[in-house]
């Protein structure tokens, strides 16, 4: 807040002495300045967007959707606001599933480095890209590695004034780039990747019309900005000016009617107008811009803004005639700059001790999401078993009652009335049946959990041990609690299932229960952990 009244104080006297450039611009210009005019409800549009996914998000259940949810809460955080786009992407690799793990680490890591790099904390991106191994992913996967490498050497090139690294960087971008062309298919990905090749090799003429191409296909609205971008950046080298500036301003337009707030098209098309003399203007668009930069915790594209704001702030201050308020300005501004510098030394400090404190959470996290994985683990084993066994039982169950049918049909066509009422009123059917599913049930359970009857007995006392009898291969009471190891707790359920009453069921858990060795209270828990 107070950087903005900073800003609006200087931008007071700039309008009292700005000369207005007129140009051929000057339609999409106004349409910009519009744009900018309803920034506010274009955020509060991507504010109820993220706030319906945060409701989804709390009345999920499932992991696998929580996941994808908290990736579209990462896509719609990154540009918007960095370090909210960073919780997400820790709040994804919470809810990483069995299906496709590998995949998911890999996204989980690139989203990482992109919000890092966005924050400015570039070894830390680098460091999180070389965790992953681009020989053991596929190659969709490994494009969007290729792709998150080339951002961040781009990243480093620009961030970089020392001639030597910045030209380093470049190189590596450029061959990071080559990467991305030998594996992105058709479309306006490929033929921005292809045009920003064309441009650093100087085929400025054939690039325009591939990306003129480009802008006539479908696309998204992204990536409609990145083509206008790189037309833009064409054009500069062209030196064709005015071209340069409507691109910039297509471009500034679609990310503001985004609500992007992490973009560099419009603090540079504010250093092209300035250039031309439009002052007002080009204060105006680095005001949005340092604004966005900071809500978003856009390390870089802060810089970029107060790397231009004193120059112009310097070419207002030239055009006062008053040398008292000339160099009360001066002064004024030399504080502004020294307080900006603290602010973002105190977060850089504040940063620090953040990161520290989220490698430790980490660790502990790592340990915990190890724990998860062998229960889930095991989870999918008795899963498997039972619907194997499931499936096989309804089966046989089918079959056996085709054949009870027949049975009856053939009593009844035989007249056999007696034979027929007999067999009806006998459950003996029924008898047999539950008879095999509980032997059925037994058996799986024992394959999945074969020590269990000496674990259970481990927690009793030496006269309350149970064993089955000769001929079964669990008893009435370890059948009650061998549900219980399977998660079935509800007196009623398990009632159920043995086709007992619920009072039966309840004497049978009380009755082991005062025979526990160790905690009663906790006794059904530790039967869950067997």
């Amino acid at each position: 807040m107070y950087e903005k009244t900073i800003i609006l104080i200087v931008l007071s006297h700039v309008l009292a002495f700005a000369c207005m450039g007129q140009s051929s611009n000057e339609r999409i210009l106004k349409e910009l300045d519009e744009v900018i005019g309803k920034k506010k409800e274009h955020c509060e549009e991507r504010e109820r967007t993220i706030a319906q996914l945060k409701q989804r998000l709390a009345n999920e259940y499932d992991n696998a959707q929580r996941y994808t949810i908290c990736s579209e809460l990462f896509t719609q955080y990154l540009h918007y606001q960095a370090d909210s786009a960073l919780h997400y992407v820790d709040e994804m690799e919470r809810y990483v599933g069995s299906e496709k793990p590998q995949r998911a680490e890999a996204d989980v890591i690139i989203n990482r480095a992109d919000a890092m790099g966005v924050m400015g904390a570039y070894n830390e991106a680098l460091q999180t890209l070389e965790q992953i191994d681009r020989n053991l992913v596929t190659p969709d996967v490994r494009l969007k590695y290729y792709y998150a490498m080339r951002t961040y050497y781009g990243w480093m090139a620009d961030y970089t004034i020392i001639l030597s690294e910045k030209e380093k960087y470049i190189r590596k971008t450029a061959c990071y780039r080559d990467s991305v062309l030998m594996l992105v298919p058709e479309g306006p990905g490929r033929s921005i990747s292809l045009a920003e090749k064309m441009l650093i090799e100087s085929q400025f003429d054939a690039a325009i019309p591939v990306l003129n191409k480009t802008l006539s296909a479908p696309m998204s609205m992204q990536e409609k900005a990145y083509v206008n971008y790189t037309l833009a950046s064409v054009y500069e080298a062209k030196g064709d000016v005015e071209m340069q500036i409507y691109y910039l301003a297509q471009t500034a337009i679609i990310d503001l009617t985004m609500a992007v707030r992490e973009y560099a098209s419009l603090q540079r098309l504010a250093w092209v107008l300035y250039r031309q003399g439009d002052i007002e203007r080009a204060y105006r668009y680095l005001r949005c811009s340092m604004e966005d930069a900071v809500a978003c915790n856009a390390r870089l594209r802060f810089l970029e803004v107060t790397e231009v704001f004193p120059i112009v702030n310097d070419a207002y201050s030239d055009s006062v005639a008053n040398e008292r308020r000339m160099m009360n300005i001066f002064f004024f501004t030399l504080a502004v700059i020294a307080v900006l510098l603290v602010i973002v030394a105190l977060r850089l400090y504040s940063w620090n001790k953040k990161l520290s404190l989220m490698r430790v959470n980490l660790s502990a996290a790592n340990e915990e999401l190890k724990t998860v994985n062998e229960k889930l683990a095991q989870t999918g084993k008795i899963k498997e078993v039972y619907i194997a066994n499931y499936l096989d039982r309804c089966v046989s169950y089918l079959d056996k009652l085709e054949q009870y049918r027949r049975s009856l049909e053939k009593l009844a066509m035989a007249s056999r009335i007696d034979d027929l009422f007999k067999a009806i009123r006998s459950d003996q059917f029924l008898r047999d049946e539950r008879k095999d599913f509980y032997m059925e049930f037994d058996k799986s359970f024992l394959e999945l959990f074969p020590n269990f009857i000496d674990d259970f007995n481990a927690l009793l006392t030496d006269d309350g041990k149970i064993y089955p009898k000769k001929g079964e291969l669990l008893s009435t009471e370890l059948r009650i609690f061998a549900l219980i190891r399977l998660g079935v707790t509800d007196t009623a359920r398990i009632a159920h299932f043995l086709g007992y009453s619920l009072a039966t069921v309840y004497n049978y858990r009380s009755r082991i229960r005062n025979k526990v060795k160790f905690n009663k209270e906790t006794f059904e828990q530790d039967v869950m952990k067997l």
